[in-house]
């Protein structure tokens, strides 16, 4: 019996018994207030009356009628300049420790999200609280015992006057907790590397040192790391490296499109444990096995609100009509899609993240993630979310016994009709036309504002296929290997013609 890792299983079991927990509604009524009086001296909250909303009888809905919604433009241009610049308490105390580097879906620059000391103590205790809800798997005690492989980008942090900055995946890394360092892996000085494909080697070559349990990372990316460590020792599969991985950390992108795949690569069933880990915070993971649903982390450092993704509260540029409504935590509904907002001990307010969710079970505040705000096609009426068209794309693997781990599209004039361009990733040969004819069918089905739109101006749909590597190039090509790259599922007409000119010089 593995004596060490039997401990550390009884001790974390032992310490979630004693942890008496709010109600979600609760504890995020406690993070707001936290937040305020936190912040109620800055620029931010002096301009936007904290103290008068916290002597409020109703801090939650003061709140939300004294602060507008802010984008990253909107933040960055009003405040974060300020910040960048090295300004002291402009929307948190003090000045931040470092600064994640995130190009999100647009613009060629990146974008600069403020990271203090206090978020990356938010973002450790969440990792520590995941760390815990692994017990719910039933995993073998020897399995704390194990080392864990997280691939992100690089722990060599760049200067940028005071402050660092870099990829929250590799500024996590950079704070591992001490008494967590024997177990991470690829380790300090491999994790350094700057080049994906140097780091990436160096970790094949080294792979057979190391007893790996679990690996956390990007889907995409932590496939190509597969791939090379197998290559590299002539093996059939990751686990004749590896023997003891049993579990997969996913995050920053959805893993089911690259579900097919990453089995491929395994030679027996893993636990696959998603995580919700973004630039601006640790903001949920998945906390049970009887569900694929993430919780959000409700009494950590984020504020959560919900606006109703309905295509008339989203401008054109993808950001929030200030009309729109929202609602808190105690008023949300299941399975309707929200756009999310956060408000944060980085000093980010009423932000709009990008991203969409939708509550799977409200009491223990569960979601999943179902698209972005900027991935959302409404061209002629179509209504298309990503969550739609991840929907119909599992049909058509099904249909055709196919892998689709990426893909994107855009509406286009053609003969000044409008069409729905698609180019799916795979390395199946099958008929374009073939596909083209059944994703449409299967978009029909699934959103009836589509199918409306089949008959009147939108004129059809064209389907063309590529390598999956492809997709990968052009995330290299946008961002460093290794980060939190989230595809363009949908482009405007200018992003498409340059991913159209890229394709061809593949």
């Amino acid at each position: 019996m593995a004596i060490l890792g039997s401990i550390i299983k009884t001790a974390i079991d032992l310490r979630d018994s004693l942890v008496s927990e709010k109600t979600p509604s609760e504890a995020q009524q406690m993070v707001l207030k936290h937040l305020l009086e936190t912040a109620k001296d800055t620029a931010f909250g002096k301009y936007y009356g904290f103290k008068k909303i916290l002597s409020s009888e109703a801090i939650e809905k003061s709140f939300t009628e004294a602060v507008p919604y802010h984008d990253y433009s909107k933040m960055k241009e009003e405040w974060w300049d300020r910040v960048i610049d090295g300004m002291e308490d402009i929307t948190w105390p003090g000045k931040p420790a470092y600064f994640a580097l995130s190009s999100g879906t647009t613009g060629k620059s990146s974008k600069r999200i403020p990271v203090t000391k206090e978020m990356i103590d938010a973002i450790r205790t969440a990792g520590v609280k995941q760390v815990g809800a692994l017990t719910n798997f039933n995993l073998p005690s020897d399995f704390f015992e194990k080392e864990i492989m997280m691939l992100g980008s690089s722990t060599d942090l760049q200067s940028r006057g005071e402050f660092l900055e870099g990829e929250i995946s590799g500024i996590s890394a950079s704070n591992i907790p001490f008494w967590f360092q024997g177990y991470y892996k690829p380790g300090e000085d491999i994790a350094k590397i700057d080049d994906w494909d140097e780091r990436v080697e160096t970790i094949a070559k080294r792979a057979k040192e190391w007893d790996i349990g679990a690996l956390s990372g990007i889907p995409s990316w932590m496939e190509l790391m597969m791939k090379k460590v197998i290559d590299y020792h002539k093996a059939q599969t990751i686990h004749d490296v590896w023997p003891n991985l049993q579990v997969y950390t996913s995050g920053g992108v959805a893993f089911q499109p690259y579900e097919k795949s990453f089995k491929q690569l395994l030679s027996k069933p893993v636990t696959v444990i998603d995580t919700y880990l973004a630039s601006e915070g640790f903001i949920a993971f998945q906390q049970r096995p009887e569900t694929t649903a993430m919780k959000l982390v409700t009494d950590n450092g984020i504020y959560f609100e919900f606006v109703p993704f309905k295509p008339e509260y989203i401008l054109e540029d993808g950001s929030l009509d200030q009309k729109a409504p929202v609602v808190s935590l105690s008023e949300v509904q299941k399975d309707i899609d929200y756009v999310l907002l956060i408000s944060t001990v980085s000093g980010a307010w009423r932000y709009l993240i990008g991203d969409t969710i939708a509550f799977t079970n409200v009491e223990k505040a569960e979601i999943k993630i179902t698209g972005r705000t900027k991935f959302f096609l409404n061209v002629v009426g179509s209504q298309l979310s990503v969550n739609k068209m991840e929907t119909a794309l599992r049909e058509l693997e099904k249909e055709f016994d196919i892998e689709i781990p990426e893909f994107t599209l855009a509406a286009v004039k053609i003969d000044n009709e409008f069409y729905h361009s698609w180019y799916l990733g795979t390395e199946a040969g099958t008929d374009p036309k073939k596909l083209s004819e059944a994703l449409d069918e299967a978009l029909k089905e699934a959103n009836k504002n589509y199918k409306v739109a089949r008959s009147k101006a939108l004129k059809g749909v064209k389907v063309t296929t590529v390598s999956p590597n492809v997709f990968y190039e052009w995330n290299a090509r946008n961002k460093k290997k290794g980060g939190q790259v989230k595809m363009e599922r949908v482009m405007n007409e200018e992003k498409f013609a340059d991913w159209e000119a890229f394709v061809k010089t593949q």
